[in-house]
């Protein structure tokens, strides 16, 4: 099976540019309604993800001041607790169940490491239940 099957298209991800404030990455967190996000280039390449937890030890730590300093710190200052891992779009569908089983979502680049969309664990899990749901009938 192709993980393409899965793939929600990068045009219809949420995500945050790496030359984002911390300010930008919260309110985009917010309005997405997302724990976690991908961070991209402006060119497109996956950078890493950034999670509501590590945004919120980066205002400890960088805003001592209040959250009026959040503007003032770009969102790669900020340690990530761990990056979701990419596969390629032409990854096989074990090495994509190995990512999803650790990540909420996987990102998927092309051979140039141009972030392309993500695969969800749920859409994985819905197939799988469909699947099993079907064969039980």
């Amino acid at each position: 099976m192709n993980l393409l099957f899965f793939l929600t298209p990068k045009a219809t991800c949420t995500y945050l540019y790496d030359d984002y404030t911390m300010r930008q990455a919260l309110e985009r967190m917010e309005k997405s309604g997302y724990s976690a996000l991908p961070i991209l280039t402006r060119n497109g390449q996956y950078r890493g993800t950034l999670t509501e937890g590590d945004l919120l030890w980066a205002v400890k730590n960088l805003c001592r001041d209040g959250l009026r300093t959040a503007e003032e710190h770009n969102i790669m200052e900020i340690a990530h607790r761990r990056d979701n891992e990419p596969v390629t779009v032409t990854a096989d569908m074990r090495g994509l169940l190995e990512k999803a089983s650790d990540q909420n979502f996987v990102p998927v680049v092309d051979d140039k490491n141009d972030f392309i969309g993500i695969v969800t664990r749920r859409a994985i899990m819905r197939y799988w239940l469909n699947k099993l749901c079907k064969e039980e009938t």
